[in-house]
């Protein structure tokens, strides 16, 4: 199987200009700046396969969006190599964008006060789609996004979660190989992403469509990725299995409390001083989170001393999040490649 990305040595800088402090450096400022350079992406190397689902995931100014800017051929590199669907990005242009599908969670790619159908058809046009292609694709997509009763109404009629699955509708409009996913379900309710990942799969299955998703939710890459790519400051900190990452990091329990009386999170820990055991608190769930290792007996002594302590209304025991295990390869700054 082909690669459908490949990426060596990619680093992105861009300059920085401070300003001197006073009159007096303002003054200084006219005449010579101050410049510093930062690299965005820092000599990253990876390759996706023809088909892979792929989570590219890292906390904010790691480098994830500029990445993907590169692959698309919106920012070109400062030095490295990126091929992508067998293209330079950037050199290729016109042939290269026939070739992928993007989604920015952020941006419309769809005409802001013409009907959505209208978005489709011209974008038909752009992409030269005959009608016999898009009547064969799109009827499908359209059907499965269940976008139809919106395709009358302007964009600007949309709510938010509407609107994205109309974006992807239309990055879906000349059935690329190549789909870029930038934060694709953000704000958006439950079920809507339910739909949108259920309908990712199935076009990945169908299709056998490459999908580079950024997120901050990683419910999304659990339920679509079996692979993560994890940035930190614009270096690939983990490129892996994501079931690896969990037994890897995740070898601890989370024990979920609810309480029938008013607790606070400083006598909880009171309660339970001499055990290994980190807590939180949820508030918006009303549930505090003990996250303790994978050991009965450790688990057993949590559990009486807090029912020794409070009148208990529920509890729960879960593995590890994914969110926990990569908020704490995050604050330890390391981690075991796999």
């Amino acid at each position: 199987m082909s690669n459908a990305i490949e990426v060596k040595n990619l680093r992105k800088e861009f300059k920085v200009y401070s300003s001197r402090k006073g009159l007096k450096g303002a003054f200084r400022d006219l005449f010579t700046r101050n410049e510093k350079i930062i690299p965005a992406v820092n000599d990253i190397n990876f390759m996706v396969k023809q088909g892979e689902m792929v989570g590219y995931i890292g906390e904010n100014g790691a480098g994830k969006s500029t990445t993907i800017k590169m692959l698309t051929g919106i920012l070109t590199p400062t030095s490295g190599h990126i091929v992508v669907n067998g293209m330079n990005p950037h050199k290729d242009r016109e042939k290269f964008v026939q070739t992928i599908g993007v989604v920015f969670g952020q941006r419309s790619q769809l005409w802001w006060d013409i009907a959505v159908q209208e978005s489709f058809r011209l974008l038909k046009k752009v992409y030269k789609v005959s009608d016999e292609q898009y009547d064969n694709h799109m009827n499908h997509v359209i059907k499965t996004l269940d976008i139809e009763p919106l395709l009358d109404k302007p964009v600007r009629k949309l709510s938010l979660g509407q609107r994205m699955r109309c974006e992807l509708a239309a990055a879906l409009i000349h059935n690329p190989p190549l789909l870029f996913l930038d934060e694709p379900t953000i704000g958006l309710d439950v079920l809507v992403k339910l739909k949108i990942r259920e309908f990712l799969k199935e076009i990945n299955e169908k299709y056998q469509t490459t999908i580079l998703l950024t997120t901050h939710d990683l419910s999304d890459i659990e339920a679509l990725c079996e692979r993560v790519i994890m940035l930190d400051e614009g270096k690939v900190i983990y490129d892996g299995a994501l079931h690896h990452l969990k037994e890897t990091w995740g070898e601890g329990k989370e024990v979920h409390f609810q309480f029938l009386e008013t607790v606070d999170l400083q006598s909880v820990k009171a309660a339970t001083a001499g055990l290994p055991v980190k807590w939180e608190h949820d508030e918006k769930e009303q549930v505090f989170i003990a996250y303790i290792e994978d050991q009965d007996e450790l688990i057993s002594q949590l559990i009486a001393q807090i029912v020794a302590a409070y009148k208990i209304k529920d509890l729960n025991i879960h593995e590890t999040s994914t969110e926990e295990i990569i908020r704490n390869i995050y604050e330890k700054g390391e981690v075991r490649l796999g």
